[in-house]
Order: C-alpha cells, then sequence, then structure tokens
C-alpha cells in the first residue's frame, strides 16, 4: 500500500531498506465552433536553462554520531586477534557511539551565502557540509528551521560572492507547466529531472500545508533541492514523494514557494516563525452541514470552539462561518489557517462571518501562535439538572450528564449536553465518526442538556423542511459540527 512520507536522507555509501518516503446535431440548431485548443511541443532541450541555474544548487553532507546498542553477542577482549575483524566487520568487537553521514540537496537565495533546503535533512546533525557545484566545500550553520513547512534556512561563509537563484511566483504555476527539478538523488551527485505540474494546492498532513505535485523525478536525497520553472525561478522545494518502493513513480511534492519565502524571510530576520493566530478551532463546511445550516455554497470556516483569545475578545462565537479574512474571500478551513500565519503578529484585521443568516464584520488583533500553542482553555459553563433515561434517536442512544456517565467516560465536571452510550455502527452517526463518550453539546446551534431538548431541536428542523440537523459534539475537549439526517 502506497503512502507518503519526506524524501528521507539518502546514506552517503550505499542504498537502504527503510521507510518509504513518506496527492447531437439537431435540425434548426446552429453551433458556434469550438475555440481551438493549444498544445505547445516541449523545448528541444533544457541544457541552457540547467547551465545557468545548476551553479546555486548544493549538496548537503550532515554528520552526527549515533549510539549503536549492543546486541548481547560475545565480547571480544580487548587486545585480541580478533577485535580488529570483528571492528572491520561490524561485529561485537565494534558496539559504542558511531558516525553517520546523510545526504541531502539545497539552493543558495543570496550572494552572502544563505542556503535553503528541508528541516529533515539537517535535523540532528552535528555537522552540515556544503558541496557547491564545482567541487568547492564549506561548512555552514543553521540559521533558523520551521517544522511545520519543514523548511531550514543555513548559512555559509563564503570568500567571494556565490552565484544563487530567486524564488518565483507559485501561484502562477499551472497544471501542465513545465518544471526542473534538481538535487542530489541517492547520493550520485548533481542530476537535472524534468517533467510538468501536475496538480497543485495539495495537502499533506501539515498545518500550513500548500505543495505543487509534479511527475519530475525526485528520490531520497532530493530532499530540499529546488523546482524550477522555466524562467528559472525557484517556484517549489523538493520534500516528498508517494511511493510503494522508495523510488519516483512519478508522484511527487514540492512545498509551494509563496509559502517557503514568508518562512525564509521570518527564519532570516528573526531566527524562528511569528505566524498570525486568530484564536479559533475550525473546520470546513460540508455539503451536509452547510444544507443543515441553510447555506447557499459549502465554504467557508466554521468556527467550532472559542477559547480565550483574539477572537473571544472580538466577539466571534462558535457557530459563525468566515467567509473573509482582511479581504480575501476565505474557501475552507486551511484556506483561514494559511492566510491568518501569514499576516503580521499584532495587526488589527476585518473578519467577516456569517451568523444566523446575516453577515456581520468583527475587527481581530492578531496574536502570535507559537505563543498560544499548547495553552489550553477550557470552557466554563454551569452544570446541567439531572434528568433520568435515555433516549434512541439518529443511530445514537444519548444521556443526559450524571456523576456516574462523567466518571465512566472521564468527563471534566464543567462539561454539558447529552452523552452518547452507544452507537449503530450501521447508521450515518457511526459512519460520521460519532463515538461512545462523545458529548452532543448543541443542535442546531442552540445549546442542549435535557433529551427533550434534542427531540424539540430534531422537530424545528423537520418544521422547516431541512432533510438534516447540526451537531455539535465534544469529544477529549475537542469541539466539532456534524450534520445528521432526519428523515
Amino acid at each position: 500500500m502506497s503512502r507518503i512520507a519526506p524524501l528521507r536522507r539518502s546514506p552517503a555509501a550505499r542504498l537502504r531498506n527503510g521507510t518509504l518516503l513518506a496527492l447531437a446535431l439537431g435540425a434548426g440548431l446552429a453551433f458556434a465552433a469550438p475555440a481551438p485548443v493549444l498544445a505547445f511541443a516541449p523545448p528541444e532541450s533544457f541544457a541552457e536553462l540547467a547551465e545557468q541555474i545548476s551553479p546555486s544548487v548544493v549538496n548537503i553532507t550532515t554528520a552526527s554520531v549515533v549510539s549503536r546498542p549492543s546486541d548481547g553477542g560475545p565480547v571480544v577482549p580487548e587486545g585480541s586477534p580478533l577485535e580488529d575483524f570483528f571492528r572491520d566487520f561490524g561485529g561485537p568487537g565494534d558496539r559504542g557511539p558511531q558516525r553517520s553521514e546523510a545526504l541531502g540537496s539545497g539552493f543558495v537565495i543570496s550572494e552572502d551565502g544563505y542556503i535553503v533546503t528541508n528541516n529533515h535533512v539537517i535535523e540532528g546533525a552535528d555537522e552540515i557540509t556544503i558541496e557547491f557545484f564545482g567541487g568547492e566545500k564549506l561548512p555552514a550553520k543553521v540559521v533558523g528551521t520551521d517544522k511545520q513547512t519543514d523548511i531550514a534556512l543555513l548559512k555559509v561563509e563564503a570568500p567571494r560572492p556565490l552565484p544563487f537563484v530567486a524564488f518565483g511566483n507559485s501561484d502562477l504555476a499551472r497544471v501542465g507547466d513545465w518544471v526542473v527539478a534538481m538535487g542530489n538523488p541517492l547520493g550520485q551527485g548533481f542530476s537535472v529531472s524534468a517533467g510538468i505540474v501536475s496538480a497543485r494546492n495539495r495537502e499533506l498532513s501539515g498545518t500550513y500545508d500548500d505543495y505543487l505535485q509534479t511527475d519530475a523525478a525526485i528520490n531520497r536525497g532530493n530532499s530540499g533541492g529546488p523546482l524550477f520553472n522555466m524562467a528559472g525561478e525557484v517556484i517549489g522545494v523538493n520534500t516528498a514523494i508517494l511511493s510503494p518502493n522508495g523510488g519516483s513513480i512519478g508522484i511527487g511534492f514540492s512545498m509551494a514557494s509563496n509559502v517557503v519565502t514568508k518562512v525564509v524571510d521570518q527564519l532570516k530576520e528573526f531566527g524562528e516563525t511569528r505566524r498570525g493566530w486568530l484564536g479559533v478551532r475550525i473546520q470546513d463546511v460540508t455539503p451536509d452541514i452547510a444544507e443543515a445550516m441553510g447555506l447557499e455554497a459549502a465554504q467557508g470556516a466554521l468556527v467550532t470552539d472559542v477559547p480565550d483569545g483574539p477572537s473571544k475578545d472580538a466577539g466571534i462565537l462558535a457557530g459563525d462561518v468566515i467567509q473573509s479574512f482582511n479581504g480575501q474571500d476565505i474557501r475552507s478551513a486551511g484556506d483561514l489557517t494559511r492566510r491568518v500565519a501569514d499576516a503580521p503578529v499584532g495587526e488589527a484585521v476585518p473578519v467577516v462571518v456569517l451568523r444566523e443568516g446575516a453577515t456581520e464584520t468583527l475587527t481581530i488583533t492578531l496574536g502570535r501562535r507559537e505563543e498560544a500553542e499548547g495553552v489550553s482553555t477550557p470552557s466554563g459553563g454551569a452544570r446541567p439538572g439531572q434528568e433520568q433515561g435515555q433516549l434512541e434517536l439518529l443511530g445514537l442512544t444519548l444521556a443526559p450528564l450524571s456523576e456516574g456517565l462523567r466518571n465512566q467516560y472521564g468527563l471534566p465536571a464543567d462539561a454539558e449536553g447529552l452523552v452518547i452510550t452507544k452507537v449503530d455502527q450501521a447508521a450515518e452517526a457511526w459512519t460520521k465518526g460519532l463515538r461512545e463518550g462523545d458529548v452532543i453539546t448543541e443542535v442546531s446551534q442552540q445549546k442542549i442538556s435535557r433529551l427533550q431538548d434534542l427531540q424539540d431541536r430534531i422537530g424545528d428542523a423537520k418544521k422547516a423542511g431541512r432533510k438534516s440537523v447540526l451537531l455539535r459534539y465534544s469529544r477529549g475537549g475537542d469541539l466539532r459540527f456534524v450534520a445528521l439526517l432526519v428523515n
């Protein structure tokens, strides 16, 4: 089964098995002639482009000391004739810490020696050596790293100005455009491959993912290398491939340059990232959620929770749909996350939300995400009243919260709503992820604490002619929305 993983650092000496690198003509009718389809022949050669950009691409060698645990085998006495034999062949005479080398790629972005690569290429390294196209080698130091985008910025002190390349606008890259990848695949040295942009805006597993997918051959060791457009501009940093065997099958991913440039600028200025923070938990608006909320289109970012922070201070509420941020339309939760991250910390921005069928514009002063991460702010609330009995509805068995149920499911004392005690595995609720121990806190964006509240909200939805009802539920402190059919 194929899976996605970073392009792991290539071993310097040999290939090794390991983790696979983790997107009818009717009578009387007249038709206009279709517009011609434009097709362009591939370039006769990529040689001139390769000659132009090769001097800016570098090989990166990292060295680190790794411990080698004992396997419990026989111990060779010091001074024994067999000591050298076991040391040469990795036997029990050689079980101490050992030096490990690995390879990756990168590219120079300024004549004074700033170099971009992947974070996973240099992570944990004790020494970093840059090899230039002409064979010259220089030591490098780490300026800053960002695990969220897997980007690292390095610096070398060169005796003369270095050849460098500029970033291009990745938003202008079209599916089908020619691209060229360069790097150090499998430790073989400088290598060029060509292909096209296969897809855009791919998301793998990161919060700020915006990958260009390409069929230009990239393999282990290409990590951190550049993806060029035909103007010789860097529009991506080669980061991962999808492969069942660890080799290129034509599905590679390069982090878009418009993400990378913002990270690099911050690493260069501060040595770290400083991302904007809105202070909300969000999810995508799916078509069924849009129908349940009476929305015209399934777009925007649905607010599931508002802990203490900038958004709470500005009046954002759970259930709001964020449609615009700082004058830019929001398509999805990921879209909002990236736009907020790109905004300056401390800036006051207008945010347009849809609330109960009407739009409202709020001004929010952004915090800094790095400072807010890891801060948990539980929401308070009155304890719900006690109610006996259970209710089976929508494929769920629900009960009012009691001390016994709180203890059984490990729920906090301030939890409020109806707890799910059973889910029919043949029901839509199971398919959409609801599970025993989840707590339904709202129905149709109204808080509930009694079984009758749930029945009333579902009845109201049916009277309004809606096919589904919107539920808000809590699991381990995280709040989400889900829409379930009521007919």
